[in-house]
């Protein structure tokens, strides 16, 4: 039985601090520092290991190659009462992220419904955070963006057609301010994410069905034929079992996030890592005001909807059935209780690694 990796408990308001100073030290303006502090604390603290401060290193090369802009503001180059248009200024993607689902807050709050497209924009990190950013407001929230093309078309032999492409989608809280019943769904429209991958190759491990595919569109079972040119299958996997479906999903983020918003979409975007030009991502972000369609009752409506999915006979004992936002709910609860974020030691050592090589300094671990 593989040993659990020691862990190091963090404050959250020590992450953010670290993200800010390691941002700021390279050359972002100090409002976009706290966006993405913001942002990659959020991760970690819900769970998304993946693009918390696993994803700080990619910002601050960016930053340091100058990739990504240092200090300009995005801005809004069209709109109309429930509609906008954003040029991103190739900011940091969260500070765009930010601006952009503000304006979709205001816009549904006015008129019911906002949605707000973007282009020239970088990786914006959990797509949760901006829906519940609408969410926090009474609102219902969607937010998606496009990314480096990575997944396969389950039916080309043609490596990396379209990015993971999430999307999110929460409620508000119920009436009483709870947030127990809070739908807060957020997905790649692929199978799973790169970085499981990249976990069940450090461990020699085959991987499950549908998971991805090698170089020539082939579904594998072997990481390193993924990892090396190979990629990411979609939501459903083969095409034979549903992964048009998800590739379909996936599509549809492109077209959102893409073509709408004049954003570079599919085998134009730029590829994972490489630095040859800017990313030039698009994302768009939808608000929704729940009160402008049967209105009174859908706070009792979701407690009911949500009361229904846990009811459920459970098939195992010791797996209760979860609705979307529960698995978050019980890591911040984790997180609660042992008063701050746990991150594993080798996390940390390389954040210490990072921190040295800006200069700016470590933190400190309760």
């Amino acid at each position: 039985m593989e040993q659990q990796s020691e862990t190091c408990v963090i404050d959250i308001a020590e992450v953010k601090r670290f993200v800010e100073e390691c941002t700021v030290k390279v050359g972002a303006h100090r409002g976009h520092a706290k966006d993405l502090a913001d942002v990659l604390a959020a991760a970690d603290h819900r769970g998304h290991f993946s693009h918390g401060l696993n994803r700080l290193e990619l910002y601050i090369n960016d930053l340091m190659n100058d990739v990504i802009c240092h200090d300009d503001e995005p801005v809004i180059e069209k709109e109309s009462v429930s509609t906008a248009l954003i040029d991103g200024k190739n900011l940091l993607g969260a500070a765009v992220g930010k601006f952009a689902m503000k304006i979709a807050i205001k816009k549904a709050k006015e008129t019911g419904i906002g949605m707000v497209t973007v282009h020239k924009s970088n990786h914006y990190g959990i797509a949760g955070y901006y829906s519940l950013m609408a969410a926090d407001e009474g609102l219902m929230g969607m937010a998606f963006t496009n990314a480096a093309p990575s997944v396969h078309q389950p039916r080309s032999s043609d490596v990396g057609i379209i990015g993971t492409n999430p999307i999110s989608f929460a409620t508000p809280s119920s009436a009483s301010g709870s947030n127990e019943n809070q739908f807060v769904f957020d997905a790649a429209t692929s199978t799973v994410a790169r970085g499981k991958l990249e976990l069940a190759r450090r461990k020699g491990m085959k991987l499950p069905h549908g998971w991805g595919a090698d170089v020539h569109g082939k579904e594998t079972d072997d990481p390193n034929q993924v990892l090396n040119g190979g990629g990411l299958l979609p939501l459903g996997g083969a095409d034979e079992s549903g992964g048009y479906k998800g590739y379909g999903l996936g599509l549809m983020v492109e077209i959102l996030c893409g073509v709408v918003p004049g954003a570079a979409f599919s085998k134009n975007v730029r590829k994972w890592g490489h630095t040859d030009r800017i990313a030039n991502l698009g994302h768009c972000f939808i608000a929704i005001n729940p009160e402008n369609f049967a209105g009174s009752g859908f706070h009792g409506r979701m407690d009911e909807l949500m009361g229904m999915q846990r009811g459920l006979t459970p098939m195992k004992e010791d797996e209760p059935i979860l609705v979307a936002g529960d698995p978050e709910r019980i890591h911040m609860r984790k997180c609660s209780q042992q008063g701050g974020i746990p991150y594993p030691t080798a996390v940390i050592q390389h954040m210490n690694e990072l921190a040295d090589r800006v200069s700016v300094a470590h933190m400190t671990v309760l």
